[in-house]
């Protein structure tokens, strides 16, 4: 069981406030500009332990660090492949078939705990065009 700790309300008020989805060397520059004593450690302890409560999640990348996102509604995310930016965005997808259809076909329980889908932003779409 983890107590509350201001130090802890301080790094979860930055992945709060940054919809950027902040890695977690983002997230303790962000958090030293406010709180200068707090250590690296203390910032990616705390980021595990928001994790494990559920808190906030972890969005994997496919290159570069991990990335980070405070769970406050339900949402998916999508990655863009050129400049790896997190784009969330809502959809209602049938999670609770699609875990039934794939636990039908692999013989295994399942449970969805996120989508992530890539593409390439409008952005990079125009950087491409232009080359």
């Amino acid at each position: 069981m983890n107590n509350y700790s201001k130090q802890r309300e301080e790094i979860l008020e930055v992945i709060k406030e940054n919809k950027m989805h902040p890695t977690a060397e983002e997230i303790y520059q962000l958090v030293i500009r406010k709180n200068p004593k707090i250590s690296k450690s203390t910032v990616y302890r705390n980021i595990n332990i928001l994790l494990e409560q559920g808190i906030i999640q972890k969005i994997t990348m496919s290159v570069g660090p991990d990335r980070y996102d405070y769970i406050h509604q339900m949402h998916y995310h999508a990655i863009c492949e050129v400049c790896g930016k997190v784009f969330d965005f809502q959809y209602p997808f049938p999670v609770k078939e699609m875990e039934n259809h794939i636990q039908k076909q692999n013989k295994q329980q399942i449970e969805i705990t996120g989508i992530t889908l890539y593409g390439i932003c409008e952005v990079c779409k125009l950087k491409k065009k232009e080359e």
